[in-house]
């Protein structure tokens, strides 16, 4: 087991005394390109000394701090630079556990994590939140965990396995690892003074924490001034440029995000590079990365790479990354910067545009060198409870999933999901669909499929069932997840009922994850023993079982990005437009349940 550096008042005098000369660093980089996010700065020629996994001395020759047993690592004019911070995302959507998450990206150089572990508090609740904590205080990089806020997201719009309220938060908030509250998705609540979401904010304001935001919507106008006005201090839903303006203004953090599926730093970043705001108000994040995403194309490397892509200054991207991500959570004088006092979280890289991550060393230890990891994150024991949470109450049949309707007419106008590509909002659409024997059709020549929501946490054995399109599907499939943000019922996407009761069935066969049948046969299948969310495998065998479900969808016709990650989200009842849960279709713009079918 790993732990964090003894605290500065611990360390203070070792500190002072390396820096004076007086007594030997443990480990000093010697001849770099020191990268200071402080002012922006690339100074050549300095030396980093290193004592007790923190910052001794940060200057042009640190030869006094030099020992006997100092071990010397030779930059060779490579940029020295800060461990890359993650400021919000969700572990469980790698679909791994956190050593597992940490293992698959120490090596791009991230040493930082805010997470926050909303999804397994749905399914798992207090026990979730405590097993996420307790494992994430055993890396070797920094995890820090947020209290999940909102399970249920939309009260009375889903049932989520466990409730979570402000007791909860309160006691939360004594736990040594909890950096704050994890983002407050139900802003309708907040905008409305729903006391049980006030009393969450304050519990962790009265500790002088750090409220994560999440306001899903378009209207800029007195709801989002009411929703500032109730505590969030930062948010990711942005999608423009004035989104991002909006929040800078309000006082508010603008975090912009590259995960698997969304793509919302090219569209909000034009607001430092073209308006020239302040870059110290933003903040870049995933938010919900899979695991072949960070197997194959990287983490917050690849966040910071896609920033200067897209014209940013490679120093402004960094410090959007390391120091400003900090000093949002209250802790730049502990991490963010190479600065003394700070851990000793650094990066070794040959080019700031590139950003090849060639040496990462987190608390003064080096832990991945070109591309490899150079020790093993601490494996932890997610316990029998955490296991077996698919409980479907019965064995589906086709007539689960039957879409009737009491009209005698031959055609029908339904309610439609429509998928966004790269974006996490869906469409309201509307669709004329064929009745045949009383059963509404859904049809792949408009590119309509159904969709299913299946109740999984007590057993229940009901199924909402709906339409949807953008997959592009064909044939006779279906694809069946565990995964479904963020009440995490079973969602179900297919053409065929059947063949949908399938999938479903098989899933709870194996107590969660991911499966995609075509024409009644298995094409792939992701584990996902615990909570349905979670592997405890590596991100390699996680990831190369995605890259089979990727090529599974594509070959039952799927045309999207990242379509899992919109599979995923579709019974997100947050978001507008549109949604599915458990108790009906979700119109998320005006938060109530909508009939299926439009009225004529």
């Amino acid at each position: 087991m790993y732990s964090e550096p003894p605290s500065w008042p611990a360390s203070a005098s070792k500190l002072v005394a390396t820096a004076a000369g007086r007594e030997p660093a443990d480990l000093v980089i010697k001849g770099g390109i020191w990268v200071n996010v402080h002012t922006r700065e690339a100074l050549k020629n300095h030396d980093i000394a290193i004592r007790e996994g923190r910052f001794a001395y940060c200057g042009p020759s640190a030869s006094h701090c030099i020992g006997e047993n100092t071990e010397i690592i030779e930059a060779d004019g490579r940029y020295i630079v800060p461990g890359l911070c993650d400021g919000h995302m969700h572990i469980e959507s790698g679909m791994l556990t956190v050593s597992r998450f940490v293992q698959a990206v120490t090596p791009h150089g991230t040493t930082s994590m805010f997470v926050d572990p909303h999804e397994v508090a749905n399914v798992l609740g207090m026990t979730g939140v405590k097993h996420m904590h307790d494992e994430a205080l055993a890396q070797p990089i920094n995890v820090f965990v947020q209290m999940p806020s909102c399970a249920p997201s939309a009260p009375g719009l889903e049932t989520t396995g466990v409730e979570l309220g402000p007791k909860d938060v309160a006691e939360a908030m004594k736990w040594p690892n909890i950096i704050g509250l994890g983002e407050m998705m139900n802003f309708p609540g907040v905008i409305n003074g729903d006391p049980k979401m006030l009393a969450e904010i304050a519990a962790t304001q009265l500790v002088g924490k750090t409220v994560g935001g999440h306001y899903a919507s378009t209207d800029l106008g007195p709801n989002f001034h009411a929703y500032v006005a109730g505590g969030p201090a930062d948010d990711h839903e942005g999608t423009t440029e004035a989104d991002a303006v909006a929040r800078v203004r309000q006082g508010m953090r603008s975090m912009m995000r590259l995960g698997s599926a969304w793509y919302d730093v090219e569209s909000q970043i034009t607001a430092i590079n073209d308006k020239n705001l302040d870059p110290r108000n933003f903040i870049l994040c995933t938010d919900d990365s899979h695991s072949g995403t960070l197997v194959n194309d990287g983490h917050m490397n690849r966040v910071v790479r896609h920033a200067i892509e897209c014209g940013c200054s490679p120093m402004i991207a960094l410090q959007m990354a390391t120091l400003n991500t900090a000093t949002h959570f209250g802790l730049e004088r502990e991490l963010g910067s190479i600065t003394p006092g700070r851990r000793a979280d650094v990066i070794l890289s040959s080019d700031l545009t590139t950003l090849p991550i060639e040496h990462v060393i987190a608390r003064g230890q080096t832990v991945a060198r070109d591309g490899t990891n150079t020790i093993d994150p601490t494996a932890y024991n997610w316990p029998a409870d955490t296991r077996g949470t698919v409980n479907l109450g019965k064995s589906l049949t086709a007539d689960d999933f039957a879409i009737r309707t009491a009209k005698s007419a031959n055609t029908i106008t339904a309610r439609v999901i429509g998928v966004i590509e790269n974006q996490a909002a869906t469409k309201a659409l509307n669709a004329e669909l064929s009745v045949k024997e009383g059963l509404v059709q859904g049809d792949t020549n408009q590119d309509v499929c159904q969709i299913a929501l299946v109740e999984r946490h007590r057993a229940t054995g009901d199924v909402t069932n709906g339409f949807v399109s953008g997959f592009n599907y064909r044939g006779d499939m279906a694809i069946a997840s565990t995964v479904a943000h963020d009440s995490h019922h079973m969602i179900v996407i297919g053409t065929k009922r059947e063949t949908m009761a399938s999938a479903a069935n098989r899933l709870g066969e194996v107590g969660g994850g991911i499966c995609v049948f075509k024409d009644g046969k298995e094409l792939s299948m992701i584990e996902l023993p615990i909570a349905g969310l979670m592997s405890d495998q590596s991100a390699a065998d996680v990831a190369k079982a995605a890259d089979q479900m990727i090529a599974a969808m594509a070959d039952c016709g799927c045309t999207l990005n990242n379509a899992y990650m919109q599979h995923s989200l579709l019974a997100l009842v947050v978001i507008p437009e549109l949604r599915i849960s458990d108790l009906g279709l979700i119109d998320s713009t005006k938060f109530e349940i909508t009939p299926l079918f439009v009225q004529n």
